[in-house]
């Protein structure tokens, strides 16, 4: 689950790093009253959506201006404005892709001078399944095109469970970053108090890019993503609140709450399949045969009749979907409660798209008796190769 910048820095604020004085901004005729309660003389305002690049994005929508979703500000009335003018507007930046995302929310900040920009993330690191430091003197771009230019200026560096963290991790950072004096302590401070945060709040991701050094010589987190790992947000109702639907995929969303593992893709198969390695292959073999899936869609082992008709309910409502492969194998699940379950969907919603289904396991020979005697027009699949090419054929066709 990703959760507002704004929100971030509320986090990180409680467990003591160091952030800018902000107010969030629902309402335009708000943003006035938030940013006079700043001192200034210069105000950052930032539209909040979950993406990437939002300084370089730009508006659809001509009403919004010409600059992008952060904006500098030299009076609470221009800060004001700005706000009036990205509120309820559709931002585009390269991470939201060109249908852009629609601002809900602005983040109103005081202004801070930069002396220097660095970078500085933790993550899991799956190949070691320990959490990673990630520390760069390159702040303020994106990290991967860092990567790919300049690797040299990246360290990175996984902390062992066993001995946990110590001064030593972050001297090792701040000697990397280039800083020194007090600035060194700052840093060791702010790299203990980050990972206590990911740890205690069962994150996947915590970057603060840029962190800065004010001419001063002091840190600042000048803005920050956190991600949290979905399966353990039941101990953290705190941050369980802090979900912001609107930014989600309806469909996605919609899967969530009848517990679908689903994803939507570009493509223009809808595939509904029983096990994530299956759903793969599914995909897999969908490009082997010349076209693209439309989503990843796991029902899980033991999917209910309902579970499935909600499944196909979502895989139906993408309107880039133009046939529908189902393969199921029947271990846990039964392959006669997938045939009711589609077959229940097919009636409620109607079937517009040519549909393949491949059952095999438990029940098979039920399953596909359900489907015969549907009188729908369904096409069966005898194996999963079969089954790819016939519903590539009927869509390509």
């Amino acid at each position: 689950m990703n959760i507002h910048e704004y929100q971030a820095k509320a986090l990180l604020r409680g467990f003591g790093a160091p952030v800018s004085d902000g107010r969030v901004v629902l309402r335009a005729e708000d943003a006035k009253t938030a940013a006079g309660e700043m001192d200034g003389p210069l105000w950052v305002v930032k539209a909040q959506i979950h993406a990437g690049g939002r300084g370089k994005g730009s508006f659809l929508e001509p009403e919004a201006g010409e600059k992008g979703g952060v904006r500098l500000a030299r009076s609470v009335s221009e800060a004001a404005e700005f706000a009036r003018q990205m509120l309820g507007r559709t931002l585009v930046t390269e991470q939201t892709g060109p249908a852009g995302k629609v601002v809900n929310r602005i983040y109103i900040e005081d202004g801070s001078d930069i002396a220097r920009e660095l970078y500085l993330a933790l993550l899991i690191d799956r190949s070691t399944s320990r959490i990673s430091f990630v520390a760069s003197t390159e702040g303020g771009m994106s990290i991967e095109d860092v990567a790919h230019a300049t690797p040299e200026k990246i360290l990175t560096f996984s902390v062992d469970p066993a001995s946990g963290l110590s001064d030593f991790h972050g001297r090792r950072i701040a000697f990397s970053l280039g800083l020194t004096g007090n600035s060194v302590k700052q840093c060791v401070a702010l790299v203990k108090t980050l990972y206590k945060a990911f740890v205690e709040k069962d994150m996947d991701m915590l970057e603060i890019n840029p962190l800065i050094v004010t001419p001063a010589g002091d840190l600042k987190c000048l803005d920050s993503k956190m991600s949290f790992d979905g399966n353990a947000l039941y101990r953290h109702p705190d941050v369980a609140a802090l979900r912001d639907e609107t930014e989600e995929d309806p469909k996605e969303l919609a899967a969530s709450k009848f517990d679908l593992n689903y994803i939507a893709l570009d493509g223009e198969i809808g595939c509904m399949v029983n096990g994530a390695g299956l759903a793969m292959a599914t995909m897999d073999i969908i490009k082997l045969y010349g076209a693209e899936p439309a989503n990843f869609l796991d029902v899980g082992g033991g999917a209910t009749k309902e579970k499935v008709t909600e499944a196909f309910k979502i895989i139906t409502s993408d309107p880039k979907v133009k046939g529908i492969l189902v393969n199921i194998f029947g271990g846990i699940m039964r392959c006669d409660v997938i045939a009711e379950g589609v077959l229940a969907a097919v009636k409620e919603v109607g079937l517009k798209v040519p549909l393949v289904v491949r059952l095999e396991g438990t029940n098979v020979e039920l399953g596909k008796e359900i489907i015969r005697n549907s009188g729908l027009d369904v096409i069966a699949g005898d194996n999963l190769s079969d089954a790819a090419q016939k519903i590539v054929k009927a869509v390509k066709g």
